[in-house]
């Protein structure tokens, strides 16, 4: 079995006053949660939360069940999808609020992702960064049919519309995939605070000239906070031995 180190940070950036996203972190290193919530104050930052906390109990509660990985992963995420609808009739003030998704759970021979909206996965795997989901976003979608390049996507006033998050009552099923993980593989959770201000290469160099899982966090949200700082930046790092 292989050893895996930790951590998260998660900060309100430079400009706004309230922070919506949350994370949660396994203290055994199962699973791993990004949230970045939407809607207004208040709004955001309880979506978010229930979110996590959502996922959080449904895997904790299934854990060792007969159930597969894939129907409690799926399951945890429409939990916490419905536990935010409930919130919005209970606060109707809320009634905007959503938030996005991404988390990775080790359980069983094969290790899982899945995400909702446009808070990424990203591995680092011998020198190498790839984004390992989809952004649930009309810009991504238009980028990969071919409807405009990468340069046009960076500054697309559109680049942030969510086609799919959760605290709507048409989400679909959450896009879940299985993970290929190996030694030396190092894991990447993060709210687009993050890579709307550090660009992949700037992201590669972080981890390549980071010490520890700790300074791999710090010097991430410190160069989101050096690039502008606009959005709550949250990250999660996984580093497998």
């Amino acid at each position: 079995m292989m050893n895996r180190r930790f951590t998260g940070l998660t900060d309100p950036g430079l400009l706004r006053s309230v922070n919506q996203d949350n994370y949660y972190i396994d203290p055994e290193g199962r699973f791993f949660v990004v949230a970045d919530g939407m809607g207004g104050h208040a709004g955001g930052q309880e979506a978010s939360l229930i979110a996590t906390q959502r996922i959080k109990e449904h895997l904790e509660q299934y854990w060792e069940s007969e159930a597969s990985s894939h129907d409690i992963l799926e399951e945890a995420i429409l939990k916490a999808n419905e536990g935010i609808l409930e919130d919005q009739q209970n606060h109707p003030e809320r009634g905007e609020m959503g938030t996005t998704a991404v988390v990775v759970l080790f359980r069983g021979e094969q290790p899982l992702r899945a995400h909702v909206g446009d808070s990424r996965l990203y591995r680092i795997r011998d020198g190498k960064l790839e984004q390992i989901t989809e952004d649930h976003t009309w810009v991504a979608r238009a980028l990969k049919m071919g409807d405009i390049d990468p340069e046009q996507a960076k500054t697309h006033p559109g680049r942030h519309v969510l086609f799919q998050c959760l605290g709507r009552k048409d989400t679909q099923k959450p896009e879940i995939g299985t993970l290929e993980i190996q030694p030396g593989d190092r894991l990447l959770l993060c709210s687009d605070g993050l890579t709307e201000e550090v660009a992949d290469p700037a992201i590669q160099e972080i981890f390549d000239h980071s010490e520890s899982c700790d300074d791999i966090a710090k010097n991430l949200v410190e160069a989101a906070k050096d690039g502008g700082g606009s959005d709550n930046i949250t990250v999660v790092v996984v580093v497998e031995e």
